[in-house]
């Protein structure tokens, strides 16, 4: 049974209160002070927690920190005699969910008790989808709720259990290398070395010593042997992220590692055996780089044994709200050091996006927004520019008539009269160097 907490001073309150709420199905507490009050948040777990303002030994707005700090999850609303709006604005600024007037706002209560519930539980929830420490990149942890993810959560656990070679496909930022993780961890080389190494980050022969390792003397430079990433992942995996763009005659000596589960250090003539797990990724389309001719039609077949796809987070957008409000909390939580929610409306932009660069866009832009809010509450103001409107085609479009096609316009003016200084159009502005730099940022200014 959910239970709410009444913190008050005032007997004929207290039971007027406990009998309005009661009758609702809430198992309802009481408490007479601030003391009283927090050792029935230890004691009993409240999930809405009622405090008035004046209390005999404290102030109920100062309250509100501890009981955060006791039961993160809980919150609280807060009752302030009549009149007094600014307790109220004040306890919102320190983490209140809302206030109520005493004796002016009952019927009020339930609906916003109702609503603080509500509230609660979407956060009990999110934070089971959050891994608690020592439980990175399980498959537990993997969020989402659609059909499409869950799917590829269920094919890579079966395949974790094995050693087959799993090729997961999707486009940049759907979640390749979590993906990658869980199934290690999830695997019987869990204990032993999970190894990345992004095939786009690297030149061919710099991706062939740092894959294989090299003899000393092999190349200028290469003053010592080094072991290379396959010999650090015996008997453990090694994650090939970007396979598409690896060199076509590299491909044959990974190939010859799968096949045979050896190679041969660059330099030396001694083949090496390795006992190491791969899992490629790619965001291409393999099959076209092989028609291409730019990819091996033997390696895909031996890296393919088991294709994960990933969906792009545009094709499930009933996770973009588990992801955004789980980064919110995470984020803020890091950043600003306590909760932050976000608005419904601010939820409904984020799900007309088109999320070219799919979950990691998306926690760039929660990031982004929480450094720019200035309450507790993520809002549609502290989206960039183009998330604030609908999208059309992928590009965005707004009529000449909307603040933001003027604003953009004034500010392209202004640079273009002070010729690009832009300290200089700030002041003709009156507004923050800061401000301008966002600004241009957000219309795309610097493209122009």
């Amino acid at each position: 049974m959910n239970r709410v907490l009444i913190i008050d001073d005032e007997n004929q309150i207290r039971g007027l209160l406990s009998r309005i709420i009661g009758l609702e199905g809430y198992e309802v507490l009481q408490a007479d002070c601030c003391k009283s009050g927090l050792k029935q948040v230890v004691a009993h777990d409240p999930d809405v927690v009622l405090c008035d303002v004046r209390l005999p030994d404290g102030n109920g707005v100062e309250l509100i920190g501890e009981i955060k700090r006791l039961k993160p999850l809980a919150e609280v609303i807060m009752l302030t005699a009549h009149g007094n709006i600014p307790d109220g604005v004040r306890a919102i600024k320190n983490g209140a969910f809302d206030y109520l007037t005493k004796g002016d706002d009952n019927n009020r209560i339930i609906p916003l008790i109702s609503r603080a519930m509500e509230q609660v539980a979407r956060a009990k929830r999110e934070c089971q989808a959050v891994p608690p420490a020592g439980r990175e990149y399980s498959f537990d942890t993997i969020l989402g709720k659609s059909g499409a993810i869950r799917e590829a959560v269920e094919l890579a656990r079966k395949v974790s259990v094995t050693d087959v070679p799993v090729l997961l496909t999707g486009e940049t930022g759907t979640g390749k290398e979590v993906f990658a993780r869980a199934i290690h961890r999830n695997s019987d080389r869990a204990k032993k070395s999970f190894v990345a190494v992004n095939c786009a980050a690297f030149s061919k022969e710099l991706l062939e010593s740092e894959m294989f390792g090299h003899v000393a003397g092999a190349f200028t430079g290469a003053l010592k042997s080094k072991k290379g990433l396959f010999e650090e992942a015996d008997h453990g995996t090694i994650f090939l992220d970007e396979i598409g763009e690896m060199a076509f005659d590299l491909q044959a000596k990974l190939l010859r590692v799968l096949e045979s589960g050896e190679f041969i250090r660059v330099g030396d003539t001694k083949p090496v055996k390795v006992d190491a797990r791969v899992i490629a990724a790619t965001n291409r389309d393999l099959t076209r780089e092989i028609e291409g001719g730019r990819f091996r039609e033997d390696l895909y077949y031996r890296l393919s044994v088991f294709r994960i796809p990933l969906p792009p987070l545009r094709e499930r957008v009933e996770d973009i709200e588990v992801y955004a409000r789980a980064f919110a909390r995470q984020i803020a939580m890091r950043i600003k050091g306590k909760e932050l929610e976000i608005d419904p409306a601010c939820i409904e932009c984020l799900k007309r996006h088109d999320w070219r660069g799919n979950v990691r866009e998306l926690r760039n832009v929660v990031e982004r927004g929480i450094v720019i809010a200035d309450d507790d509450r993520l809002t549609v103001d502290d989206l960039p520019i183009e998330l604030q409107r609908p999208v059309s085609g992928g590009t965005r479009e707004f009529s000449d008539f909307e603040l933001a096609c003027i604003e953009k316009n004034h500010i392209r003016r202004v640079l273009q009269h002070t010729g690009g200084n832009k300290t200089e159009a700030a002041r003709l502005m009156r507004i923050g160097l800061t401000t301008l730099y966002r600004k241009i940022e957000e219309y795309g200014l610097n493209e122009k």
